[in-house]
């Protein structure tokens, strides 16, 4: 015998999806509206240069752009807001490696926009190793991660670009299995690698709270439905370019926040990058400046946006990769 709908449960569904489709509809043409197609990139006059030492009256040098030709075979780009604690043990573990390897680099220390001495910190670094090594480019204001991501990206000199957390949750040696994959994927000299904690995934649920799992589910099937097909850790801060897909790539992101690296991933899907993800070591550090709720009602939200504006041709890419 077949179950039946009182007639009232079905009107009441008709108009509940009714009123579904005039939200969705009116949220389409709002978007369409108040998007810009592409992103407005600020570019302030204190960004464009960096200091040659932490000296008083030191000389003010004028930062290249990622569209010159490299001069470095690496540069690892290190964005930091308020992390003058964490920032120097990453940093001995970065330049340590960094030394003893027989290739040219530099690093690039974001300040994004810190309210303590996380510039001076960086410029102890310049000192150090000379600035043609370390460089601070010191934000004009608090744009985000991926804002500072982006920003030290565009300034970068590498042939390949790595950006790494100021945390130091990776070990800077596992730079070597990214490098080895993008030697495998990189096509027409482009390509991007991905840090994963994928493998990690049983180890952590042992040691999170019920709420933090649900949420962490919940966030890998949002990424997967709206964004990202083949990465499975969208969020770990340790991500290879090289130059060429660095150079489309950060000059089309709008998100600066959290959920940048969705967007990242989700362009070099759209434009055909080649994608590759490698595990690497990682250790939870103290002092995370994430709220677990709030991030995620705003990552969330983030994600289904990124999905509508690309879905409706709100926000725009380049028509090909060269």
């Amino acid at each position: 015998m077949l179950l039946t709908l009182p007639c009232c449960w079905i009107t009441t569904i008709q108009w509940v999806l009714v009123l579904a489709f005039v939200v969705f509809l009116l949220m389409v043409i709002a978007v369409k509206l108040t998007t810009l197609p592409h992103p407005v990139i600020e570019d302030f006059k204190q960004e464009r240069t960096f200091l040659a030492s932490s000296k008083p009256g030191a000389d003010l040098i004028p930062f290249p752009s990622l569209d010159d030709s490299p001069e470095v075979k690496l540069s690892v780009v290190v964005p930091a807001y308020n992390e003058e604690e964490r920032l120097p043990s990453m940093l001995d573990e970065c330049l340590e490696y960094l030394e003893g390897r027989s290739s040219s680099y530099e690093v690039i220390i974001v300040d994004d926009g810190s309210e303590d001495r996380t510039t001076e910190v960086g410029l102890e670094y310049v000192d150090k190793y000379g600035c043609d090594k370390v460089r601070v480019l010191k934000l004009a204001k608090n744009r985000g991660k991926g804002g500072a991501v982006r920003m030290g990206m565009l300034k970068a000199r590498g042939e390949t670009v790595l950006f790494a957390d100021a945390d130091g949750a990776t070990t800077f040696p596992d730079i070597v299995k990214l490098e080895d994959k993008m030697n495998l994927v990189v096509s027409q000299e482009h390509g991007i690698v991905c840090g994963s904690r994928a493998h990690m995934e049983e180890e952590s649920i042992a040691s999170r709270t019920f709420l933090r799992t649900v949420l962490m589910y919940g966030f890998h099937l949002c990424v997967w439905v709206f964004a990202v097909k083949t990465v499975k850790d969208t969020q770990c801060g340790f991500k290879l370019l090289t130059r060429k897909s660095a150079q489309i790539i950060f000059k089309s992101l709008h998100i600066e926040r959290w959920a940048f690296d969705v967007e990242m991933l989700k362009v070099a899907e759209m434009l055909s990058i080649p994608i590759g993800e490698v595990s690497v070591r990682w250790q939870e550090i103290e002092g995370s400046k994430l709220e677990p709720i709030l991030d995620a009602i705003q990552m969330f939200r983030d994600i289904f946006l990124l999905w509508l504006r690309y879905a409706v041709g709100a926000w725009k890419l380049p028509n090909k990769i060269e």
